[in-house]
């Protein structure tokens, strides 16, 4: 089983999504971590209801610290992945290594969803549009990576 981590500023909407759908898809093959560099606290409660929606199991999500990822004893990751453009412009830290090798890094870029104005309608419309984006390339990601 390979580890990823999904990282965005808050922990609140993309990196949480994509933790729960990627250990709902890739189930046995992934295993799947979320974090952020300035985490929210708590996940965003659309994120929780458009998983819901989507029969997606999310556990218990907490909105956590990139920090603890990079300590020693933190799951080694293969890939880590930033699913907003404010993560992948900052400095990460230096993740531990599996026998000095770094993990792949990546960048999804996704709109925040959290970020959305108007009704209760549109902005379950915006976390939906971003939950099919994030399904799409973690399906892509899953495909190409079958051994």
């Amino acid at each position: 089983m390979k580890n990823i981590l999904f990282l965005c500023t808050g922990n609140s909407a993309r990196s949480i999504m994509a933790e729960a759908y990627m250990n709902h898809a890739g189930a046995g093959r992934w295993r799947a971590y979320s974090a952020g560099s300035q985490p929210t606290g708590r996940p965003n409660p659309l994120a929780l209801e458009t998983l819901r929606a989507h029969g997606v199991p999310a556990g218990a999500p907490r909105s956590k610290s990139w920090d603890a990822f990079a300590r020693a004893g933190a799951p080694i990751m293969d890939v880590v992945v930033t699913v907003c453009d404010n993560a992948a412009g900052e400095i990460c830290p230096v993740w531990p290594a599996a026998e000095g090798k770094r993990p792949e890094r990546l960048h999804w870029s996704f709109p925040d969803p959290a970020a959305a104005t108007g009704d209760d309608d549109a902005r379950r419309a915006a976390f939906e549009d971003v939950f099919q984006a994030i399904r799409k390339q973690i399906d892509k990601f899953i495909a190409e990576r079958l051994d």
